[in-house]
């Protein structure tokens, strides 16, 4: 790991923490949804066991879109710096 890309936020780790999060989320979702079941709740319970990490999924899948934008910003960003090897007119 390269600490000043680090410190001045050149490399983002996010996506990885996103993905963490993710995995939380589907256990927070079905812990959840099993807890519902036990408090006499069986179809909250299976709505939350089922819905809940498909939400949890479309949320991460968002942020992680906004990092592959940056992805692509920046690979267009070195692609105009770079010069061209075209032939001029």
């Amino acid at each position: 790991m390269n600490w000043s890309d680090f410190f001045s936020f050149r490399q983002m780790d996010t996506p990885v923490i996103i993905q963490v999060l993710f995995w939380l989320g589907i256990a927070v979702s079905v812990i959840g949804g099993l807890a519902a079941i036990a408090s006499d709740a069986p179809v909250l319970g299976l709505t939350w066991i089922l819905v809940g990490p498909l939400i949890v999924r479309v949320y991460c899948e968002l942020l992680i879109v906004v990092f592959k934008i940056h992805d692509s910003l920046r690979a267009i960003e070195r692609n105009k710096a770079a010069p061209s090897a075209a032939p001029g007119p």
